[in-house]
Order: C-alpha cells, then sequence, then structure tokens
C-alpha cells in the first residue's frame, strides 16, 4: 500500500505529536553544532565586515606609507602629495615623565590634516583634531597610572606639555598594531622640541593620502612603489587597513570553525543515537503499519518526515542563536574587536551552517531509518533479541554522497585548505581508531575465557550480546575523554609556556633609543644605582628585505609560507661576536677583527622558510639605503631568554656608519629597580624603558584569551560528546530492560544487575582513559606546537585528574542512565517486549 505525500505527513505529524520527546536528542545534538558553526562563523564574518567597511578610518586614509627610522624625502613628500590629500603622523615608544614619577607610552604626533576618515573623540563627546601646540591629550591607562588630570603638565623628552583632554576614541587605532604603553598624542610641529627624533631613533612616520573617488588605491600604490623601489616603505591601502588584525581573525576563525564542525560531526553520532532510539521506541507502530498493508517506502518517508521536521526546528534555532551571537558579543568585548553596532545577520556562514546541519542528520539519520524500513514486522517483533540488520546499498551511496558533500564544503569555504583537509583526515582517522577499538572491545570479550563470577561474566557478555551498544559508547566514551585530554593538554601547555617565557634570572628592564655616543655615560649611571646589575648593550637598526637569493621581494605575488620576516621592517644589529641566545648551526662566526665584505648570519627557521643556503645573498634596505651581504651562517635563537635577539645579524663594518642608538638589556636586584627606572629617564630623555613584567603580563592576558576561545568553542564539542554518550545509553535501554527482566526472573537481585552494569562501564573508561590519553596528548600536541609554535608541556598532575574526573561523568551518567531499567517491572516489561 502506497500513500500520498499529504496523508503520509498527516500520520507522520500525529504520531510527532503524540511523542515528540523521543527526539529531543536529535534536536539538541543538531542545535549545539549549529549554533556553534553559525556563531563562529557570523562572528568571524561581522569583524572582517567591518574592517572592510571601516577600511579608510582604520587606516587614516585610502593609502599609507609607513617608513621606519626616518622621515619622507621632500621627494617622497611631493609625489604622495601628487595623488593627493596628505596627512602626517609619527609614532614612537617614550616615556612620559610627571615629576618623579615615569611610564613608558605610545606617543604620536599628528598634523592638522588628521584623520581623514572617522571620528577622534575625546572625553565628553568632543571632536577634535590635533591638540594646538604645547598641548596634549592623553589616554586614560596614562592618567590613572601617573595620576594626571587636565591642567596637569606632563614631559616628553625635553618639552613639557599641558594635558587639556582626555581620549575616549582614536579612529585609527586597530591599525597601528600591538603597543607596550598608554598612548598620548601631540601636535605634529612639537615633534622637533622634543628633541626624541634622532639619527638612528625607533619610530616609524606614516603617511596618509587622501585621494580622489575615482582613483584605485592599490594601483597607486603600485605606481608610488615602481617610481621608488628600494625605498623601504610598507605599504598598505584601504581594503586591508588593520592586515595583523584581519590575519589573526580570519586565522583563528578558522581554526574555532574546524572546531565547531567537529562538534557537528560528534553531534552527527549523537543523531544518529537518537533516531535509533526513538526508532526503536516505535517498533511496535513500525510492526502494526506493516502487518497493515504499509510498503517499506511509506515507512520510511513517514519517519524521515518527523525526523527532519525536528532536524529543520534545531538547526532554525541554532540560526537563530548563532546569528544573534556576534551583536550579544560585541555588547562584552566592548571596543576589543571591530564589531558592527546593531543587530546584523550574515547570511553566507549562516548558509553553511544550515547546509552542514541538514548534512550531518542525513548522514547519520540515514542508517537507522533505512534499517526500520529494510526489516520485516516478524522481524521487528523479535528486534530486542534479533539486531544484525545492515545497510543497503542506496541508503550507503546516499551517507557517502552526504559525507562527500560535508569535506567538500569544509574545503570549499578554507581559508587554507590544507590546514582544513588535514583537520578532516585527523578527525576521521581518530572515529576510524575508535570504531577499530570498539570492534576489538567485542571480539576480545567474546573471546576470553569466562570468569567463574557471575558480576564479571555478565559485565563481559554485555559488551558483545546482541543488541549491545558497545560501539557507541566506545565512540561517546572515546571522544569525551579525548576532548577532556586534549583541553587539559593546551590549557597547561599555555600556562607553562607563559611561565616558562619568564626565565629565573630575566632581565628587569629593556631600554630603547640610547645615544650611541652616551652608551659609556648610560653605564655609569646604571652602576651608579645599581653596582651589582648586568647590562647587556648592543647597536640596534631597523630595516625590511628586499631581496633574498636573488629574489626581489617586490616581485613576489606571494610570500614563502612562514617567511614572516619578508613583512615589514625588523630589528637588525651588527657583532664581533656571537650573539648571548644564539646557537651556530651553519656555517662560522667571522673573526673578531673582520673588516671584509658585509656577511650576515641568519635565524635557521626563517632561512628554511626562504629557502636560502649558505653563500646565498640577502639584500636589506636601511634608511632608503640597500646593504648587500653574503649569508655565512646559521644559528639557532633561544626566544625564551627575553634577551636581545635578532633573525639577523651583520659582520662589523657592514652598518656601523648607518645612523642608529644601541638597546641595552638590565638584570638589576629587584631592591634597586625603582631607583634605576627613576634615573634613567630625566638623564636620558629619548630613552624608552620597559618593564619586562609589564610586557609579561600583557602576553599572559593574549595567551589567556587565546584559551578562553578554544576552550569556550571545544566546550560545545564536549557538550555534544555527553549528549552522544546519553543517546547511546538511551539506545540500549530496551535491550537492557530485556536482560534485566529476564535476569530478575532468574533470581537476580538490583544490586547484582547494577554491579555488573558498574563493571562494564569501569572497563570501558579505564581501557578507552588510556586511549584518550594517548589520543588528547597527539591533538594537544598539534594544536600547541604546529598551529601556536609553543613548546609542548603540558602538566603531568593536572592531565591525569582531568582524566579521572572525566571518566568519573561518563561513568555516572551510565550509571544514571541504568536506574530506569532497573525500575522496569516484569510483568509490564515482558507485555510490550
Amino acid at each position: 500500500m502506497t500513500l500520498s505525500l499529504p496523508a503520509i505527513w498527516r500520520i507522520a505529524r500525529r504520531d510527532l505529536s503524540a511523542r515528540i520527546r523521543g527526539l529531543r536528542l536529535l534536536a539538541i545534538c543538531l542545535f549545539l553544532g549549529v549554533a556553534t558553526l553559525a556563531a563562529i562563523g557570523s562572528l568571524t564574518a561581522g569583524i572582517a565586515d567591518e574592517l572592510s567597511q571601516r577600511g579608510q578610518s582604520i587606516l587614516g586614509g585610502d593609502i599609507e606609507v609607513e617608513i621606519a627610522q626616518r622621515m619622507a624625502t621632500d621627494e617622497e613628500l611631493k609625489a604622495f602629495r601628487d595623488v593627493g590629500e596628505l596627512s602626517e603622523t609619527v609614532r614612537l615608544r617614550a616615556m612620559a615623565i610627571a615629576e618623579e614619577d615615569s611610564l613608558l607610552s605610545e606617543l604620536k604626533a599628528v598634523d592638522d590634516a588628521y584623520p581623514f576618515y572617522g571620528k577622534f573623540l575625546l572625553k565628553g563627546g568632543r571632536e577634535a583634531r590635533a591638540p594646538p601646540q604645547g598641548q596634549i591629550y592623553i589616554g586614560d591607562a596614562m592618567a590613572n597610572r601617573l595620576s594626571l588630570t587636565p591642567g596637569d603638565t606632563v614631559r616628553f623628552g625635553e618639552k613639557s606639555f599641558e594635558i587639556t583632554a582626555l581620549i575616549a576614541e582614536e579612529p585609527d587605532r586597530l591599525s597601528e598594531g600591538f603597543t607596550i604603553g598608554p598612548v598620548a598624542i601631540i601636535n605634529y610641529r612639537d615633534l622637533p622640541a622634543t628633541n626624541l627624533i634622532q639619527p638612528g631613533s625607533m619610530f616609524s612616520a606614516k603617511y596618509r593620502v587622501k585621494l580622489p573617488s575615482d582613483i584605485d588605491p592599490t594601483q597607486t600604490l603600485e605606481e608610488l612603489q615602481e617610481q621608488f623601489p628600494v625605498a623601504g616603505w610598507e605599504v598598505t591601502d584601504r581594503t586591508n587597513g588593520a592586515p595583523s588584525t584581519r590575519r589573526f581573525v580570519e586565522r583563528m576563525g578558522q581554526f574555532l570553525t574546524l572546531v565547531g564542525l567537529a562538534a557537528l560531526v560528534i553531534a552527527g553520532i549523537g543523531v544518529g543515537n537518537g533516531v535509533s532510539s526513538y526508532l526503536e521506541s516505535k517498533r511496535a507502530s513500525i510492526a502494526t503499519l506493516k502487518v497493515t498493508g504499509a510498503d517499506s517506502g511509506t515507512i520510511f518517508r513517514i519517519y524521515m518526515m518527523q525526523i527532519f521536521a525536528v532536524a529543520a526546528i534545531a538547526i532554525t534555532l541554532g540560526l537563530v542563536v548563532g546569528g544573534i551571537a556576534p551583536s550579544v558579543i560585541s555588547v562584552f568585548i566592548g571596543d576589543l574587536l571591530p564589531m558592527p553596532e546593531g543587530f546584523n545577520f550574515y547570511l553566507p556562514p549562516l548558509f553553511a551552517s544550515a547546509a552542514y546541519g541538514l548534512l550531518i542528520a542525513t548522514a547519520f539519520a540515514l542508517p537507522p531509518l533505512a534499517r526500520a524500513r529494510t526489516v520485516p514486522a516478524a522481524g521487528l517483533f523479535r528486534a530486542v533479541v534479533d539486531s544484525k540488520q545492515g545497510v543497503d546499498r542506496r541508503t550507503a551511496i546516499w551517507v557517502a554522497l552526504a559525507i562527500a558533500a560535508i569535506i567538500a564544503l569544509a574545503l570549499l569555504t578554507a581559508r587554507e585548505w590544507i590546514f582544513s583537509a588535514g583537520f578532516i583526515a585527523a578527525a576521521f582517522v581518530l572515529l576510524l581508531i575508535l570504531t577499530a577499538i570498539a570492534w576489538g572491545v567485542r571480539k576480545i570479550s567474546a573471546r576470553i575465557p569466562r570468569p567463574s563470577n557471575p558480576l564479571p561474566r555478565l559485565a563481559l557478555a554485555n559488551l558483545h550480546r546482541p543488541g549491545a551498544q558497545t560501539g557507541a559508547l566506545v565512540v561517546a566514551l572515546g571522544l569525551g575523554l579525548t576532548l577532556f585530554v586534549t583541553l587539559a593538554t593546551i590549557q597547561t601547555s599555555i600556562n607553562n609556556e607563559i611561565s616558562r617565557t619568564v626565565p629565573e634570572r630575566a632581565p628587569s628592564f629593556f631600554v630603547l633609543d640610547i645615544p650611541k655616543e652616551r652608551a659609556g655615560e648610560f653605564s655609569a649611571l646604571v652602576r651608579q644605582q645599581s653596582a651589582g646589575g648586568d647590562i647587556n648593550m648592543i647597536p640596534a637598526l631597523r630595516g625590511s628585505i628586499t631581496e633574498f637569493a636573488g629574489k626581489r621581494v617586490a616581485d613576489l605575488e606571494t610570500l614563502p609560507e612562514g617567511a614572516w620576516v619578508l613583512r615589514g621592517d625588523r630589528g637588525l644589529t651588527y657583532s664581533a661576536e656571537l650573539p648571548e641566545g644564539s646557537t651556530l648551526t651553519g656555517g662560522q662566526w667571522w673573526d673578531e677583527n673582520y673588516s671584509g665584505p658585509p656577511l650576515v648570519s641568519m635565524e635557521e627557521e626563517q632561512a628554511a622558510a626562504l629557502g636560502v643556503k649558505l653563500g646565498d645573498t640577502l639584500t636589506i634596505s636601511v634608511l632608503g639605503v640597500e646593504v648587500q651581504a653574503e649569508i655565512a651562517s646559521f644559528r639557532r635563537v633561544d626566544w625564551d631568554n627575553f634577551g636581545l635577539n635578532y633573525i639577523l645579524v651583520f659582520s662589523p663594518g657592514s652598518l656601523d656608519t648607518a645612523p642608529h642608538n644601541m638597546v641595552a638589556t638590565l638584570t638589576i636586584p629587584e631592591a634597586q629597580e625603582a631607583a634605576v627606572a627613576r634615573a634613567i629617564p630625566p638623564v636620558f630623555p629619548s630613552a624608552s624603558l620597559l618593564e619586562v613584567g609589564e610586557i609579561v603580563s600583557q602576553i599572559t592576558v593574549l595567551l589567556t584569551q587565546m584559551a578562553r576561545a578554544i576552550a569556550a568553542a571545544a566546550s560545545i564539542a564536549i557538550l555534544a560528546g555527553i549528549a552522544v554518550l546519553v543517546g547511546a545509553i538511551a539506545a540500549s535501554r530496551a535491550s537492557r530492560i530485556y536482560d534485566s527482566v529476564i535476569l530478575k526472573l532468574l533470581g537476580a537481585t538490583r544490586q547484582q544487575i547494577l554491579g555488573a552494569q558498574a563493571l562494564e562501564y569501569a572497563l570501558l573508561s579505564v581501557l578507552l582513559g588510556l586511549v584518550a590519553l594517548g589520543l588528547g596528548l597527539v591533538a594537544g600536541w598539534y594544536v600547541i606546537v604546529e598551529i601556536f609554535d609553543f613548546s609542548f608541556a603540558p602538566d603531568p598532575l593536572t592531565l591525569g585528574i582531568t582524566l579521572v574526573g572525566g571518566a568519573g561523568l561518563t561513568f555516572l551518567l551510565g550509571m544514571a542512565g541504568s536506574l530506569p531499567v532497573l525500575a522496569a517491572k516484569p510483568a509490564e516489561a515482558l507485555r510490550e517486549l
């Protein structure tokens, strides 16, 4: 008998309204997975959209040319003015000195044209431009740290300024990147009076140009770079006003999206368990429909409509929650990330999340649906003891197509498809490993000699008996425990990274921009305040790589993978001796009295990224002048010693004639740190004093936020794993009730039945705990080492506690699921079986 679709829908709707609670697990799993993916995708899309929409105000112009350690030449300034209106700004680190206290800050000098786009707001809502000469605007952080208020004075270098207002909003703040101290803004014309800009000083001059509306910014930049090919500029246009922020958001978003996809796949297993459990509860109804003439196709359509109706509701709710998540998050994070105001929905990530949800529901719901469709009525009546039903070929093809579509969608929407493919492959291998372990558990438990004690014998029999949910339990337990271990590994490794980055004998201060001709005077001052202090002082310059191994950087379509040294200008130095914290891994160090052609020693990882070898040439641009050197050696650098480490170290005579200053690390006894910090700024106003403790604090906050983001996304996967476990327990309830009733009739007590099930879950928890420990360590190692490039240093005690706690939680959930089984009354249960 074949019914029409309207008739099939009426039957499905009536049956579903009578007992929709049976599909709650399916709804919960799909809701969690889709909401997570939609939230992550919408958040990433919202930030990217805001960066694009606010590109001009974030950048401060249509194009920007940044030059390190020098001002633009007259010829360069003329070229900038020829293409549009010009705004000049300078940003540098400098000490803010207020009476006897001082603070490292980011000093920014702006001209009268600033800002071209966006609003520069002061506290009270007043819109402003450059402060009048002799006046300064400061941020809240500086005001709080130095106890300053409007009307007070603060000194930078050799000039004092009157504080006239506090900064509320700096429109181009995001484009400025990572900063060490609070910001202060002065008039561009006041900068010479500070005497902070000296030959070799560390500063960045930025030239923003406002173009006519019909001029293409990208083409304009290309033409300017062709006009000045060796100027050593770092250029940006309005289409990518904050490239580092965009890059970080996109990469973090991709990683979190894959974590969310993993959560959805785990939820898919829960979908399969939920559908199996639901159809098991409908066993009598399906058998009755078949006996009364309903064919397999009708049965399939009835329950397919029910399942996909519930799935559609769950997916829709997940999309709504995920879609509004960015707007809710923006309320709590404020200005930490560039988020659009109000409620905004981003359709591409929502469509992708909906597609993922439908494909997951299809892939995992079809197999149990197919088994219910193909089993005859007589088989359904005895399904409790005879559950060996396979999946027909047509269903297997549809499932394979759904899985292929999930993989294709993940790869097509990925920023880095190789990374995504590796993540998907790893997840697939994990599922295969757990499936193989489940198969092995069933086979081994069936073949080992049966214990004489009835409880262990029952526990072993439960692992391989007909209708046993060992496979689902192993996958659920294995995934949940693996995620627990992975999170603990990531969290403790990040915590240990924070601790390890501060060695026991870390320097107390970094000091920048020490005048080279006053280096001796600086050392004498420090030793006067701290006789036992240690001073390590070296030359410091900045420059950008323009050529390596005969390849011009400007001619490269894409930068080599991992070659971040090519992005912008980098710190440079020269030295007669191998620097502290460096180990020679290739080539030879030059003689102490070397005076030949320029040589350079390069850090080994960046050398490998560039593909250079000993004897190749490398050209840098320093203050617009190109210097070519031969690569003489490679070094391994210990970046964790908080010393003065450089990617490129040149031989003496290579850069000596270029204007530059000195940098130093000071290791001072704690009791004398305050005296040194007070003594340096008045005597060396152009020098910048960085406290290592403050730097470490900022790094700690950043790493902690990253760890929390990972934990938040992965916690959804853990919730999905718990739902899968609950689903597996629910799916096996009918079989366990049958076993429980038979055992009770044979004289078994509730304690004995519960003891056998407790032993079963305990055996699985111990076995899978060991498996999860290995798999979780591997997954955590990949995230820590390959993605974040940190050291792998998990804490064994925390891992042990996490593993025991996770295994204990799963054990308790399993035992909680056994209580309804024990409550089943034999007479009632036998009538229903």
